[in-house]
């Protein structure tokens, strides 16, 4: 028999509380957190689901990566410093302790790497697929956040790091993409299991942009919800948006696969308004956190996304991801 849900919360969980201020060695049914004078606490939640977000085979560390990096993302975008954050686990059955060891690993390597600890949270038994998900808090300067509802006409748009890499990654993983060179398979596959939320990047763009969110569902997905929040519309010249060296062979080898890389999700990268006289700053604040960035475009008075292909034409096909 495994162990129980305390037995496994002692040997598994507790550990990577230990050092999390408020957390309370998660002998508490709640956590106490105090972010400190001049700050404001910013708290996200996303979960993963198997079958939709990771396949039953992952590695679970990897698995555990990308659920913590999830909601990384969505501090990023709002120009936050982690803090902690909460786990509910709903698995199926009686867990296997290697999948949870496995887990344990990868969260205890991410919570060094970006500085957060474990607060606490819930684990419970489902007779579905297995639930994941994270609360994640973090900390601005009081009244500092960036939020989606900033973006003004004439702002320059931005996206960082490339786009579409996620989106075709799953196909690299299913084995559908036939005869793209491996090292372009492995970067792709990576990019789907592990993403990079745009911590430093985040922070620096505080007091420089205007609006901000982190793509998840697929720029054209995304997009709108920016400038619904901002009551404004963007124009985006497709052929603008960053790809990869592995996105573009693999779109040589199969030009269909272009949709899916300016419309995939999963890519967790910043999009983010800013005032074209900003430029000059946002080149010095993303050169000085390593993070490459682009101009995609611009926000104009009106409403909606337009996007326009190389040719300019507008596309009106394009979707982002939908859970429902």
């Amino acid at each position: 028999m495994g162990l129980g849900e305390f037995e496994r919360i002692d040997r598994y969980f507790r550990p990577l509380a230990r050092a999390t201020p408020g957390a309370l060695g998660l002998a508490d049914d709640a956590a106490l957190l105090d972010p400190g004078e001049g700050r404001d606490l910013v708290v996200t939640t996303d979960a993963l689901v198997e079958t939709v977000h990771y396949l039953p085979d992952e590695d679970p560390a990897r698995v555990a990566q990308k659920l913590l990096r999830s909601n990384l993302s969505d501090l990023a975008a709002k120009g936050a410093a982690p803090l902690a954050y909460t786990l509910t686990l709903a698995l199926p059955a009686q867990p296997d302790e290697s999948w949870i060891e496995r887990f344990v690993e990868g969260l205890a390597a991410d919570q060094a790497l970006y500085g957060i600890g474990l607060l606490g949270g819930d684990s419970v038994r489902t007779p579905g697929t297995a639930v994941l998900s994270v609360t994640a808090f973090g900390t601005v300067p009081q009244g500092a956040m960036l939020r989606r509802s900033g973006a003004r006409p004439g702002d320059d748009l931005y996206v960082s790091g490339t786009l579409g890499d996620a989106a075709l990654g799953l196909r690299a993983i299913l084995g559908r993409l036939p005869g793209l060179a491996s090292d372009a398979v492995a970067a792709l596959a990576q990019r789907h299991r592990v993403p990079e939320p745009r911590m430093a990047l985040g922070q620096a763009l505080i007091g420089l942009a205007h609006a901000a969110m982190d793509v998840s569902d697929g720029l054209p997905g995304d997009l709108p919800h920016l400038c619904a929040a901002s009551g404004v519309a963007a124009e985006v010249e497709l052929a603008r948006l960053p790809l990869s060296d592995a996105a573009r062979a693999a779109i040589a080898l199969d030009p269909a696969l272009q949709d899916i890389a300016w419309g995939g999700g999963e890519d967790y990268e910043l999009l983010f308004s800013a005032p074209a006289s900003a430029r000059a700053a946002i080149e010095t604040a993303a050169a000085a956190t390593g993070t490459a960035i682009t101009r995609i475009g611009r926000i104009s008075a009106g409403q909606g996304a337009r996007l326009f292909d190389p040719q300019g034409r507008p596309v009106e096909s394009l979707t982002g991801w939908r859970h429902f």
